[in-house]
């Protein structure tokens, strides 16, 4: 099992390297479809580019492959896991029901799911392992989740570093409206702990506003059994009680999009922050490498003429005036085209 390193392992120089020198290492990682990783890969890549004496790591799904090329322009490591970004009953053709009973298939598809998900936390566990396991944690050391990456939050506990919470859009889940009234039920001293939280701490707001996710019963078996931690976040894992000799700082929650579209509620936690669109960078919105290249030559010409050959009729379409009347459909990837 792991033990809470002495507060001198922490010390750190001017500079944030260690004590011993070591560059400080950032581990981004998300999961999802296009829409919820490629943001989080772009402030990974602007971040290597801004601060160069960090070691930028990338974790997602192996899916997401194409984004290694734009990474290793910014130096940030690409390490893929096998699992899908999205799953559905026929996806899982690996299935056979011809030695089940007919009714046995929903049952099937969940086993599966679940040997999916231990596969995958495994893997997310060794990545991450392989970055933070060698050394000590340092001051600067810091992982960044999205909100379909919440292993990352657990494994930040585990390495003792900070966690940083980055979405592209608001949270697309709510916690149920019985969680309250369960978790003061099963957890009253630990529901006290958060409640009488001191400013800039994890508090009820925190929980409610999007950490109640982390207190699922499936975390915490997997907390207990893989990670040596404690089954329920902020708890003794010997007495089960609350850590009340200590206090975590209230996780940062960046959220990216404009204040335009959603304005910023006073009931969100202190630690939320509205911070504006991130577009990913122009190279990357090709899916077409010869597309990608032709325009990459002039950044500063027009958009006629730029596309390939193959793609010549798409720039006929859409700047020839002709087409101006006709609808364009709009889709997300996630939906299908």
């Amino acid at each position: 099992t792991r033990t809470h390193k002495a507060p001198e392992a922490s010390a750190r120089t001017m500079d944030g390297c260690g004590g011993d020198g070591r560059r400080p290492r950032a581990v981004f990682m998300a999961f999802g479809t296009h829409g919820d990783v490629f943001p989080i890969a772009a402030l990974a890549a602007a971040f290597a580019n801004d601060q160069q004496q960090y070691t930028v790591v990338f974790i997602t799904h192996s899916a997401h492959q194409s984004l290694s090329t734009h990474l290793a322009v910014s130096k940030v490591r690409y390490m893929p896991v096998a699992s899908p970004p999205a799953l559905a009953s026929e996806q899982l053709d690996n299935i056979s029901y011809d030695s089940v009973q007919s009714n046995a298939g929903p049952e099937s598809f969940s086993r599966r799911k679940e040997i999916i998900q231990t596969e995958h936390r495994k893997a997310c566990l060794a990545s991450v392992e392989e970055v933070f396991g060698n050394d000590p944690s340092i001051h600067s050391d810091f992982i960044v989740i999205n909100f379909f990456a919440l292993e990352g939050c657990h494994l930040a506990e585990l390495f003792q570093v900070k966690c940083i919470i980055a979405a592209p859009y608001f949270l697309p889940y709510s916690a149920p409206s019985s969680f309250e009234r369960q978790f003061k039920q099963s957890f009253p001293l630990l529901y006290k702990y958060f409640q009488e939280a001191p400013p800039n701490t994890v508090c009820w707001t925190d929980i409610t506003h999007w950490m109640w996710a982390l207190f699922m019963e499936s975390w915490g078996l997997w907390r207990n059994d893989c990670l040596n931690l404690s089954p329920i976040p902020y708890t003794d894992p010997v007495t089960n009680l609350p850590l009340w000799h200590v206090r975590a700082e209230s996780p940062l929650l960046l959220y990216g999009f404009s204040k335009e579209i959603v304005e910023r509620p006073g009931y969100w936690p202190s630690s939320a922050h509205i911070c504006g669109f991130w577009f990913l960078p122009m190279a990357w919105q090709f899916s077409c490498d010869k597309c990608r290249e032709l325009f990459s030559g002039d950044f500063n010409s027009s958009f006629e003429g730029i596309l390939c050959a193959n793609h010549a009729g798409l720039e006929d379409f859409l700047m020839g005036s002709s087409y101006l009347s006709l609808p364009i459909f709009i889709g997300l990837s996630s939906i299908g085209r």
